[in-house]
């Protein structure tokens, strides 16, 4: 039997999800992540859920590997090791394992008799055309039925965006300042040079010589 294509993206998530907690390197990170994020769009695509990948494509795998790669501006080019905690581990595990069993019932992955298919699909399937007249049901899905989802994905976005273009334009505002603030004035010198006597010094010399 060959190996389902839901399976093999699923794998390549959890290898790609293992090499960004590991690599250092800030910028492979960022990319790593755009990665997975098109990976996730191309399995929620498998799951017929093309609304979800459509928003996992654009916001996931677009606009924040952009907003990434800008922040990346602000830090190191390598990550610091950071000593290993326990606590953050226990606490992805335990999340992991409510998720899991939060799984247990649900319907099977493609039954055809699940509730999503059996009341809200074909609603809005008929409501696209005579509610909304649209064509293209994730059209409907994203801005009519998930309008508000999707406002509230919009709104972080932008949030992000505008955070990132201040710490930005903060740090050039600064690096400015530093290039036009004029430097220290060298040291004044010594308007004697260091070989010469000071004044006076030769006069009270041929007096002391005199009166001895």
């Amino acid at each position: 039997m060959p190996l389902p294509l839901e399976a093999l993206l699923f794998l390549l998530l959890v290898i790609t999800a293992v090499a960004v907690a590991n690599i250092r390197d800030l910028f492979a990170a960022a990319m790593l992540t755009g990665m997975f994020s098109l990976l996730s769009a191309g399995l929620f695509v498998l799951m017929d859920a093309v609304d979800v990948a459509f928003t996992e494509a654009a916001v996931g795998a677009g606009i924040s590997t952009v907003l990434i790669l800008a922040t990346l501006a602000l830090t190191r080019t390598y990550e610091d090791q950071q000593p290993f905690r326990v606590l953050p581990l226990v606490v992805v595990l335990v999340t992991g394992g409510a998720l899991l069993v939060g799984t247990v019932d649900m319907p099977a992955y493609g039954d055809p008799a699940a509730p999503i298919h059996q009341h809200v699909a074909p609603g809005y399937i008929a409501g696209t055309i005579n509610d909304f007249g649209i064509p293209n049901i994730v059209t409907a899905v994203l801005g009519s039925y998930r309008g508000l989802d999707t406002l509230g994905e919009t709104a972080v976005i932008f949030t992000a965006a505008v955070g990132v273009l201040l710490l930005l334009g903060g740090r050039r505002g600064r690096e400015e300042s530093a290039e036009m603030a004029p430097s220290s004035p060298p040291p004044e010198e010594s308007a004697l040079d260091p070989d010469e006597d000071e004044p006076g010094a030769d006069e009270s010399d041929e007096s002391e010589t005199e009166a001895a």
